[in-house]
């Protein structure tokens, strides 16, 4: 894996911390776009910025270390730890530390064009609730 490579994701995580989500959005190709748990794709970085714009208001202390890149001929992965308090609007208050990943294709641009990322929804819904 390239310095280049792991510096572009270290940054990435860091723009997931500073609640503007027009700095995320930024890494993502004009027409980028961003699934998660194979949900529709938000496509453009306006999109991509309300989807983002979500997670950072559910979760204003929230908190993304990057946990690894991993670079091969076939694909990318970005590897993510996300925890915040589930203070937002309607927010249950709890804790949340869920982990997860994200599936690049970078463009030629050096950008990311398409962004498909995942993580365990039915812990994530269970730390929401957890007593």
């Amino acid at each position: 894996m390239s310095d280049e490579l792991s510096n572009f994701a270290q940054r990435y995580a860091k723009a997931w911390c500073s609640q503007n989500p027009e700095s995320v959005a930024a890494f993502f190709a004009e027409s980028g776009s961003i699934s998660i748990n194979n949900g529709p794709p938000a496509i453009g970085r306006a999109a991509i910025a309300k989807e983002v714009q979500a997670f950072m208001t559910t979760f204003p202390d929230m908190v993304v270390a990057m946990d690894k890149v991993v670079h091969n001929e076939e694909e990318t992965k970005f590897y993510w730890t996300l925890t915040g308090t589930n203070t937002g609007p309607g927010g249950t208050g709890k804790r949340v530390r869920i982990s997860g990943y994200e599936l690049w294709r970078i463009g030629n641009d050096g950008l990311i064009a398409e962004s498909k990322g995942h993580f365990d929804a039915t812990d994530y819904k269970k730390q929401l609730r957890a007593e």
